[in-house]
């Protein structure tokens, strides 16, 4: 009869729930509520996911690296064709030029004579010379007997100031250069406008072309860029001028006027010349390229 007692009670003491079966149901109820919730916080203060964080910082890079391409890579491959030591000159052209200022420090001219561009020699080099009514470049007189001397046809350009009255700035041009027979025309160089509306900067620019082009019986080259010259220099008489379109790092030109000369990039290499230079071309052979330049019979 104890026995059986005791048998009988057995399962009564089971039904009392003990301390450590309490702690499991404990345990299993915070378990659920954790999976419930998404996994670890990041950052338990903005009641972030981690895996919406990373997410989030994958998806701001790919976008972030589709602007840059798209503005900054396509559309200018020459330029970090350029950076990389691989130009990327244009084709189809086979008459090279250059540029040059003060800014390309003393030229080795025995080098430069001999440098080439695309297996072409460099055959024809702009100077800088003047700008406004007071600046005259301080490498142009070496530069522009050191061109003379090694063989190259030169031409020479004056930097524009819009603020300053154009016949003051042609007569500074014609009597600080003294271009013989045998260069390039003069050439304006046009990239400001300043406070001048359209109207006014043209009527200027017409002024300095015309004093210039009396002087030198021809008419002067304009250089400017592709924007500008659309925007600002594109009228009747402008258009019958020379153009040389400053319009870098594309292969193919989007100006659909006629042009000269094309200025297609500012980080060209070349022997004799210490980092960068600009690089043109003339759209023309070379025997075009001389009936452009000043008549022998030059006062």
């Amino acid at each position: 009869m104890t026995a059986q007692k005791e048998r009988k009670a057995a399962p009564k003491s089971r039904k009392t729930p003990s301390s450590s079966g309490t702690v499991r149901k404990t345990t299993v109820r915070r378990r659920s509520r954790s999976k419930r919730s998404g996994g670890k916080k990041l950052f338990p203060f903005l009641k972030i996911s981690a895996w919406k964080v990373w997410l989030g910082a994958i998806l701001v890079a790919v976008a972030y690296i589709l602007f840059f391409y798209y503005f900054f890579v396509d559309p200018f491959s020459f330029r970090w064709k350029a950076l990389y030591r691989d130009e990327g000159y244009p084709s189809g052209y086979e008459v090279h030029g250059i540029d040059i200022s003060r800014y390309q420090g003393n030229i080795d001219w025995e080098m430069l004579r001999n440098a080439s561009i695309q297996s072409s020699p460099v055959r024809f080099v702009f100077i800088k010379g003047t700008e406004g009514v007071s600046i005259v470049d301080e490498n142009f007189n070496l530069n522009f007997y050191q061109a003379k001397k090694n063989d190259f046809i030169r031409g020479v350009y004056h930097f524009y100031t819009p603020d300053v009255d154009a016949t003051r700035q042609a007569q500074f041009f014609m009597k600080q250069v003294h271009l013989e027979p045998g260069d390039l025309p003069p050439v304006l160089d046009v990239e400001k406008a300043g406070d001048l509306s359209k109207e006014d900067l043209q009527r200027e620019v017409k002024k300095w072309l015309s004093l210039v082009e009396e002087r030198y019986k021809v008419k002067p080259i304009i250089y400017s860029g592709y924007k500008f010259k659309l925007k600002y220099l594109s009228d009747s008489l402008l258009n019958t001028y020379p153009f040389w379109i400053a319009h870098y790092y594309v292969d193919k030109l989007s100006y659909k006027g006629p042009w000269h000369f094309w200025q297609y990039t500012d980080s060209g290499k070349l022997k004799g010349i210490k980092g960068n230079v600009d690089c043109n071309l003339f759209n023309g052979s070379l025997q075009e390229l001389e009936a452009m330049t000043i008549p022998d019979e030059l006062d």
